[in-house]
């Protein structure tokens, strides 16, 4: 409790002496500078930085959106771009480039190799979650077993969520913050609709219990998409 309350207040006097308004300069010069520090923070960090982090480097009257946007304007044409990612932002490569990457560098070391089962029982966690692990057998027609379900968990894509009402209150899943990173999702919401696909004939029952994937979540591992520049 003790060690808490310090690092408290280490990190407040910190925040006390770091100049975020930077009103001796001019407003131009000022812009430029918040944006700078935003893109380094970012870049020096291997997770995803969040609006509240990016808040204590900025004026308080500062847009961290206006400058996120005017950041990725000057990065337009170039093979990186700033991404919403997990509720945060991080430097990705932009997916034209994975297999230029790929023959460079060979893949990235966090990619996750997952079988085309295992994607299929993760794209129903992300849509129908939180769901039992007998729904997900009921759904596919054949039980889905615990090492799938361990591969994804140890993978950390999904984790346990609340207990289902149903008999027994088994333990539902639900997907992680590592999921959206490995997808390059802002949310959940970012996930392709749903009842869109299915109203444009993209998406059934029939197609998933054929193996067929919704566009867009092909396998991780042959997808092309974005790695983070610090892998």
């Amino acid at each position: 409790m003790v060690d808490a309350t310090r690092k408290r207040r280490t990190r407040a006097d910190e925040d006390s002496l770091f100049d975020r308004e930077l009103d001796h300069l001019p407003s131009e010069v000022r812009w430029r500078e918040w944006m700078h520090r935003v893109e380094a923070a970012i870049f020096a960090a291997s997770e995803p930085v969040g609006r509240e982090s990016l808040a204590r480097i900025v004026g308080k009257s500062c847009s961290i959106d206006h400058l996120i946007h005017d950041i990725r304007v000057e990065l337009r044409g170039r093979p990186y771009d700033l991404v919403a990612v997990a509720g945060g932002w991080k430097h990705l490569t932009r997916p034209a480039y994975a297999e230029a990457i790929g023959t460079a560098v060979g893949a990235s070391e966090r990619a996750v190799d997952l079988t085309q089962s295992e994607v299929l029982v993760l794209m129903c966690v992300a849509y129908f979650q939180p769901i039992t692990r007998a729904d997900l057998s009921s759904f596919f027609g054949r039980e889905i077993s615990r090492d799938l379900i361990g591969h994804l968990r140890g993978a950390k894509l999904i984790t346990s969520g609340p207990r289902s009402p149903t008999p027994g209150a088994p333990y539902t899943y639900v997907t992680t913050k590592e999921f959206l990173q490995e997808f390059s999702l802002g949310t959940l919401r970012d996930l392709p609709e749903f009842e869109a696909l299915e109203d444009a004939g993209l998406l059934s029952k029939e197609k998933l219990l054929a193996g067929e994937i919704i566009p867009g979540f092909a396998d991780i591992h042959d997808s092309g998409a974005s790695v983070a520049l610090d892998e």
